[in-house]
């Protein structure tokens, strides 16, 4: 079957769940037997995510094959349950940059290069390299339709269209419908504009997914369809929900994969099977217990806002396992800062179940994060350190265990007097070059376990194959002395050129103490958890119920007491 493409275009605002509906789109049509990929453009000039601040941007994914790619491609893998290659983000910077170096090697053969048709054609070969093979590639657009970067792209996808005809593309739009606090009506006017900017490129959407914080009701569906001349069918209602995992259903439950595969005229190759995946939403929605858990980070923060996106892979890697587990967490973001401001609040991690400290880099934040470690390792407090957070566990550990005064990490201390965290030369090399783009130790790598080590416990296995973007590692040098103190190194990946770089750590006789240089939140699926948030999780539990029996026990001898009295 020839490969079918549908477009996901946004409204007027940016950030009302393209990328839900998107990875949603995609998981119905798999569940109804098609082979189906997800690609993502981004109208930014920046080659990749990479140099992105997260806070501006959201976190940035880390693909298999080594790619420093928008978020979205996050939610495509955990909805989808399979990686998704670099190549399937698509930026304005990539373009460009192609489109300039082929011109530098003479591929143009002395021809004037222009928008018209390079740029354009460039984008077109991009999208078809990431969707050759598969019966469907869904296409989402970032940014919204108005967007002046974004022209090229439309005007690419309308190329695409007329070339294949209109019964291989369809464009669905998804827009916001705001209710003002003041007068409480659903107002349908953003849509009706986004519809008029789409009309502008030469695009009529066949289907409309309306975001809102309730569902949409046929008044508003009417509006709706005689402004856009689109048949009320093909107009989903897509409220605010208590989990993304609902949404697929929720279109699935409106007709989605009946409409869209009418659209195609094409049938379906099976017959879907959601039970499972509603079971796991039940879960979610309606856990049998609940934990709390503590994310200590730094980019929460931007103007009077906070931002949580900067680790919504650890959000969901977490609901994952605490679906296995029949239990919900709920999460509190916690600025390190605030540690080093009151070290009195440090007190505050007693109400938590486990603790996470994820990654980052500089300075920020730092020492209220080695603080945060000591607090935890000293009163059994689950444990997570994620990269930069194995990288702080193992500072916290040369200080205060190893009596290493001021052992730190290059990264923050270049002249440490115990460097037990530093740059290897490959990428001391790359930093003097002023080389940061996609320069990083990236995408998966092998490492080898210790044999009955809690790490080779939860993977099952003497291997782990895990994410990476990091550039600092642990300090060979101080590895045995570190060993010697009762820190240990559990997982190891050997390089070519024989150096072991440190893969994770853990303390043996802590509840729950390991740190990981990997980010093993990019491998967590719904259903597939990843073993390492499992085996928090399940850490976890078992902390909420000594939790309780203290309590318990507390409240029985409060009862006796009196009694005696």
């Amino acid at each position: 079957m020839k490969t079918h493409i549908v477009v996901v275009a946004g409204g007027v605002i940016s950030g009302v769940g393209k990328g839900v509906a998107t990875a949603s789109i995609g998981r119905i049509l798999q569940e109804h037997g098609f082979n189906v990929t997800l690609i993502k453009i981004d109208p930014y000039i920046n080659y990749d995510a990479g140099t992105l601040r997260p806070t501006e941007h959201g976190e940035v994914w880390v693909t298999n094959d080594g790619g420093e790619i928008d978020q979205d491609l996050g939610t495509y893998e955990r909805f989808l349950n399979k990686d998704v290659p670099k190549k399937n983000n698509i930026t304005t910077g990539q373009i460009y940059h192609t489109v300039i170096q082929k011109e530098r090697h003479g591929k143009y053969l002395g021809q004037t290069v222009q928008f018209i048709p390079h740029i354009v054609d460039e984008i077109k070969e991009r999208i078809w390299h990431a969707a050759k093979g598969y019966d469907f590639a869904v296409v989402e657009l970032g940014g919204t339709v108005g967007d002046y970067e974004n022209v090229p792209f439309l005007f690419a996808l309308k190329a695409i269209e007329r070339e294949i005809g209109c019964r291989r593309l369809a464009y669905i739009l998804v827009t916001y419908l705001p209710v003002p606090s003041h007068i409480y009506e659903m107002k349908t006017k953003p849509t009706q504009q986004a519809i008029r900017s789409l009309g502008q490129e030469g695009i009529q959407p066949d289907f409309i997914i309306c975001r809102a914080n309730q569902p949409l009701d046929q008044v508003r569906k009417k509006k709706i369809e005689v402004f856009a001349n689109i048949a009320t069918e093909n107009i989903f209602a897509a409220p605010d929900l208590k989990t993304i995992y609902q949404m697929p259903l929720l279109l699935e439950e409106q007709g989605m994969a009946k409409k869209l595969l009418q659209h195609f005229n094409i049938p379906a190759k099976k017959e879907p099977n959601w039970d499972k995946w509603k079971k796991l939403v039940a879960l979610i929605e309606k856990p049998e217990k609940k934990i709390k858990i503590a994310i200590v980070g730094k980019y929460l923060d931007i103007g009077d806002f906070s931002l949580t996106d900067s680790y919504v892979s650890i959000y969901q890697a977490l609901v994952h396992a605490a679906a296995e587990c029949d239990a919900g967490v709920t999460i509190s973001w916690i600025s390190a800062q605030d540690f080093e401001k009151d070290p009195d609040k440090l007190a505050t991690l007693y109400e938590f179940s486990g603790v996470i400290i994820p990654g980052g880099f500089g300075s920020s934040g730092v020492e209220g994060k080695i603080k945060a470690i000591e607090f935890i390792r000293k009163n059994n407090i689950p444990f997570l350190g994620l990269c930069y957070g194995l990288h702080l566990a193992v500072v916290e550990f040369a200080r205060n265990v190893c009596g290493w005064h001021g052992a730190h990490t290059t990264e923050v201390n270049k002249k440490t007097s115990y460097p037990v965290i530093d740059i290897l030369p490959v990428q001391k090399n790359i930093l003097e070059e002023n080389n940061y783009g996609g320069t990083m130790r990236l995408g998966d790598y092998t490492a080898q376990l210790k044999k009955n080590s809690r790490v080779t416990q939860l993977y099952k296995n003497e291997q782990a194959v895990e994410r990476h973007r990091h550039r600092w590692e642990v300090n060979p040098k101080y590895v045995a002395d570190l060993e010697k103190h009762g820190l240990i190194f559990s997982g190891s990946y050997t390089r070519e050129d024989g150096t072991q770089l440190m893969e994770f750590i853990e303390l043996p006789y802590h509840p729950f103490f390991i740190g990981t240089q990997a980010h093993p939140e990019f491998k967590s699926r719904l259903g597939a958890p990843n073993p390492i948030f499992f085996g928090f999780i399940q850490a976890c539990l078992a902390q909420e119920k000594v939790g309780q029996q203290k309590v318990k026990n507390k409240e029985k001898r409060s009862v006796s007491i009196n009694t005696l009295r």
